[in-house]
């Protein structure tokens, strides 16, 4: 048998614009994602989030498949479009609880209010000290019963996704703005912290989406400052590295006296892990959009097998990647807060129940080689939105029939069941 520590946090996680749905309800007001998916051409087939699976009316079902499940844990997003009426979470919140299920909170996955992107969004630095107040309202309202709160998930998407390619929300392709947006939210993140710990939070965390770089060393370095260095260094060391810094400022210049801001003193690093990259060097290759900068860095093709998405299946990157955090960054704890993937469609599904045993497995080897990891949330308790994929592509461990939203638990949810009631995997 191949356990795991006492007090070990299995969980699942969503994201609040890809599951709610009630885009009108109860004063909530509109998100650049609202605006981005409604925006012909920016979302595969037209498809929104205007019902998505329906949660925000549906949730007391989907408390108790999380209690079927046996989840020691349960990660949601605040939606704060929604801050005019929390009420919904403070429901959920406490379904949660009468289940005996933690809530972890994200504040930020990627919703921003439309008006204050009409100000700027992450580009304006003002967006920050917003990000603050929203912070210091919702735990005023959640934080006598949400004990670990995360600022915010995956910042480099926001920034180079957001503002680099385009491909999310707000849509923009400006690698200035990017990096500058890239700053912004990292200056949020540090008054988001102080905001909650000013209202007596007990955890507070921050969740990056990491990725291990392999390849030709120089490229491999370049691209591993923009994906990963870029958001770890100002947090856990309070500065961005030499190499990084000289970079960014090729594009546009940030203030480097909000790095004690930034660099708040966090309970635990979330680790969103799905894949590797893989980069050699190619003085032709025109670079990436989502990494400005990398012109004569080709990006290779997957090697060994992919899931929907196209991604490698590389599960040895998970424990590295988990080690790496543990030697470099020593003194964090870490948590998975999101690793699972995309399969084809059907209540079968032998290739995700194959994904999550191997990265299951690679997770037990980094702790036996020192890694301080704490818990582990699948992505995704349901198929969801999968922003500019729509709903073509389906993570979920429980099955969402989009026309009648009825939910179905997958055999990976059935496994993962057995998973947590023995609290680890068979030899």
């Amino acid at each position: 048998m191949i356990t795991f520590p006492d007090g070990f946090l299995w969980g699942a996680a969503t994201a609040s614009y890809q599951i709610e749905g009630a885009v009108h309800a109860d004063g909530r007001v509109p998100s650049i994602w609202d605006t981005f998916s409604h925006t012909p051409g920016m979302v595969s087939d037209g498809h929104t989030g205007d019902v998505a699976c329906d949660h925000y009316n549906r949730y007391l079902e989907d408390v108790e498949i999380m209690a079927w499940l046996g989840l020691k844990a349960y990660r949601f997003s605040v939606a704060w479009p929604r801050l005019a009426d929390l009420g919904f979470y403070d429901r959920l919140v406490d379904a949660l609880l009468a289940r005996g299920i933690t809530p972890v909170a994200t504040l930020y996955h990627w919703d921003l209010p439309q008006s204050l992107q009409d100000m700027g969004g992450w580009t304006n630095r003002e967006t920050a000290f917003r990000f603050a107040d929203y912070a210091a309202a919702v735990h005023a309202r959640l934080g006598d019963r949400v004990a670990t709160w995360t600022t915010l998930n995956e910042p480099w998407v926001s920034a180079f996704v957001g503002h680099g390619s385009g491909r999310h929300a707000p849509g923009v392709t400006d690698p200035a703005a990017a990096f500058t947006a890239a700053h912004n939210l990292m200056l949020a993140h540090g008054l988001g912290t102080q905001a909650l710990r000013a209202g007596g939070a007990e955890s507070v965390s921050l969740t990056l989406n990491l990725t291990p770089i392999l390849g030709d060393p120089e490229p491999a370095r370049l691209i591993d400052g923009l994906a990963n260095r870029l958001f770890l260094d100002p947090v856990l060391r309070g500065e961005y590295p030499a190499d990084v810094l000289a970079h960014l400022e090729r594009f546009t210049k940030v203030n480097l006296d909000d790095l004690p801001t930034i660099a708040q003193p966090i309970d635990v690093l979330g680790v969103n892990y799905y894949t590797v990259n893989r980069v050699v060097a190619d003085a032709s290759a025109e670079g990436h959009p989502e990494y400005p900068g990398s012109e004569g860095i080709a990006w290779e093709d997957p090697h060994g097998p992919v899931t929907e998405m196209d991604w490698e299946i590389n599960p040895s990157g998970l424990e590295d990647l988990l080690v790496r955090l543990c030697r470099e960054y020593p003194g964090t704890p870490l948590m998975i807060t999101e690793n699972g993937a995309a399969f084809p469609d059907g209540v079968s599904d032998p290739g995700r129940i194959a994904y999550l045993d191997t990265h299951f497995r690679a997770a037990r080897s980094a702790l036996d080689r020192g890694a301080d990891l704490r818990g582990y949330f699948v992505w995704s308790l349901l198929d969801n939105f999968e922003w500019a994929r729509g709903y073509h592509k389906r993570f979920g461990i429980v099955r969402v029939d989009y026309d009648t939203l009825e939910r179905t638990p997958r055999d990976s949810a059935r496994w993962y069941r057995d998973v947590i009631a023995r609290g680890g995997l068979p030899d």
